[in-house]
């Protein structure tokens, strides 16, 4: 499986209304709802008249905060604004320094901002704004907004509008919550890469990556947040920047297949619902005769259930997942993924012995886990196992955010589908068309990116560059 994308969370209280009176928790309970945005790291941000304070450490939200430490946050978790971050793993840059939100200090005052998303030309604004002399404390691009937003904002007569000036140097995916000591800005890149949208709680703003998140805070959902808008909101109300508004968007597709959770809804579409046409259209494309209809928990059960209505194939619970652990690709190497899945994920055998069994997944990056979990299948008494995966092949590397970097680990690009098939040892395999995306976000009010798997990028990626030796430390979120 791939890396996630990071969790946001922002929120502008109203002094008048009794959120203001603990906000550091409303925020902490929004990030709940976003740990499976991100799992490596957790922080949040509070300003309380002018100040900000903030806390982040690596480790989920669960185990960064506590009671005591929230408190600690402006005057017992009270403030005017606060925003907060979750972040995923990768091998390399488990490192705190990197954990969000960052907050600076600079000559017009205090910044606090959290990103999801990968800038594809990080590396090039590093170099420039390190040889003008800007000083690095982590290795995230996220620090490269930051310094681009903080050098434009000298010149600039607002926040909002140094923000607005920055777009141009910003290349790729980001969605950001950006806290100022008077402002909570929430944006996206024209492109409309990462989801996030905006909600009310009383007389207070919400902003999160997902609508689950809304919910989550006791918050009702307002709107998505439009591909290159910046929306402000102060003491004067809430205001929308759309200078970047209006161009072709490419929301990435697999918000709908993987990363967002099931009860959210992004850019119109339900992701639960996208999960079943999804799961759909798949019988029909690929048909299996079998007895039963299997999903891997948690990404592969609407698809799945999908399939068992369009076949006509009953639907059961064949794998039941360890509440406990962590997903599998958080892992920082094979070994230990392979392990991992042996504690997720285990069959029950009284389902799928001496059955043929339709086992449906989101998708397959390199292979292994799809083999492991074939396996157990065949030692609970499978007597065929058919794999489906409700998005397309992997193919291509994604430069706007998800951890699909290199071609090697892509066990698509250098196999054909028969060859997957007698890797992972299934029966037969089929994967849902890339025609099909279309179908399964159908109302979607974004365009969609599904470079991953077409190889067609929505934005110019020629020059994105390699990790040299005088950047060797840069990561991306």
């Amino acid at each position: 499986m791939v890396h996630e994308e990071c969790g946001l969370f922002g929120i502008y209280a109203n002094g008048n209304v009794p959120v203001s009176e603990n906000l550091a928790y409303i925020c902490y309970t929004g990030l709940y709802a976003v740990q499976h945005r991100g799992q490596e790291s957790a922080g949040i941000a509070l300003n309380s008249n002018g100040l900000i304070t903030s806390r982040r450490d690596l480790g989920l939200i669960s185990e960064v905060f506590t009671p005591e430490n929230l408190n600690l946050l402006g005057s017992g978790g009270a403030g005017e604004i606060a925003i907060g971050h979750v972040r995923y793993a990768t091998t390399g840059n488990r490192r705190r320094h990197n954990a969000q939100p960052l907050v600076v200090k600079h000559i017009k005052g205090s910044l606090a901002l959290g990103h999801n998303g990968n800038l594809t030309n990080a590396a090039t604004l590093r170099r420039e704004l390190e040889l003008q002399g800007s000083i690095f404390h982590s290795s995230s691009d996220t620090e490269v907004i930051i310094h681009t937003i903080v050098r434009e904002r000298l010149s600039a007569g607002s926040i909002e509008k140094a923000v607005e000036a920055a777009y141009p140097r910003l290349s790729g995916a980001f969605s950001l919550a950006l806290m100022s000591r008077r402002k909570l800005i929430a944006c996206r890149d024209p492109n409309g890469f990462r989801p996030l949208c905006m909600g009310k709680l009383g007389d207070s703003v919400v902003f999160a990556s997902e609508s689950c998140a809304l919910s989550a805070a006791g918050a009702e959902f307002v709107r998505d947040v439009e591909p290159g808008e910046i929306v402000v909101v102060s003491d004067e109300g809430v205001s929308s920047i759309r200078t970047y508004c209006g161009r072709p968007s490419s929301l990435c597709v697999f918000e709908y297949v993987y990363f967002a959770r099931p009860d959210s809804v992004i850019d119109g579409v339900s992701v639960h619902d996208a999960r079943v046409r999804a799961g759909e259209i798949l019988a029909t494309e690929h048909p299996a005769r079998a007895d039963i209809v299997v999903g891997i928990p948690d990404s592969g059960l609407d698809a799945a259930l999908g399939y068992s209505r369009a076949s006509g194939i009953p639907y059961d619970t064949g794998m039941i997942k360890s509440k406990y652990v962590g997903r599998t690709f958080i892992s920082p190497n094979q070994e230990l993924r392979e392990a991992g899945v042996r504690i997720k994920l285990n069959p029950i055998v009284s389902v799928v012995n001496g059955r043929r069994v339709v086992l449906v997944d989101d998708s397959i990056v390199r292979g292994t886990t799809s083999r492991r979990i074939i396996e157990l299948l065949r030692r609970a008494g499978a007597t065929e196992v058919h794999m489906r995966l409700s998005c397309p092949p992997f193919r291509h590397p994604c430069y706007f955010g998800t951890d699909i970097d290199t071609r090697e680990n892509l066990i698509a690009h250098d196999h054909e589908l028969y060859e997957i098939r007698d890797i992972i040892q299934a029966d037969t395999l089929g994967f849902l068309s890339i025609d099909a995306l279309s179908k399964i976000s159908s109302g979607c009010t974004s365009g969609l990116c599904r470079a991953c798997f077409s190889g067609l990028y929505p934005i110019d990626v020629s020059g994105v560059q390699l990790k040299t030796e005088f950047e060797q430390d840069i990561d991306t979120d």
